[in-house]
């Protein structure tokens, strides 16, 4: 299972070697390597477009994502037999076949999140990967809840 990282932009230069070997460091430390992920790099006006169609906001976005388990049911044995639940906020999909492991697509919007970094002296590189794992954590678990959580990462101070 891996990591697919496609640059679909050309307006921030981006290494995909180091975004994929970051990636790959998140889903072991998450205990999700054995799931397939998408990382889809792109500039503010296709970001601005997928967040239109998707989220009804006419306007660029750090990142999006989009599980592939949105409706996935998992499995517990229970004292009176079996039970079927929607997975919960912290719960790893538990998918019955080889080509259900996968958690889906994050499109990043470089773009934006270059901006982002600019302002507060961030390194891009280490900018995306800390925005990947925070912000699809937190995006889930409201998604999930019903809560809006808000981030609590502070800006990395830029390589120096």
């Amino acid at each position: 299972m891996g990591v697919v990282v496609r640059n679909l932009q050309k307006v921030v230069p981006l290494r995909r070697a180091r975004l994929r070997k970051d990636v790959n460091t998140l889903r072991h430390i998450l205990g999700i390597q054995k799931f397939d992920l998408g990382v889809v790099c792109v500039d503010n006006r296709r970001i601005q477009h997928i967040n239109n169609i998707y989220r009804k906001k006419d306007e660029p976005t750090d990142v999006l994502s989009f599980p592939f388990h949105e409706d996935f049911l998992i499995t517990t044995f229970e004292s009176i037999g079996l039970a079927f639940q929607g997975l919960r906020p912290g719960k790893i999909p538990c998918p019955l076949y080889r080509d259900e492991l996968n958690l889906g697509d994050i499109f990043l919007g470089v773009e934006f999140v270059m901006r982002q970094c600019q302002e507060s002296s961030t390194d891009l590189h280490r900018a995306l990967t800390m925005l990947q794992k925070e912000n699809y954590i937190l995006k889930e678990y409201s998604r999930l809840t019903g809560q809006h959580l808000l981030p609590m990462m502070k800006p990395c101070q830029q390589d120096r």
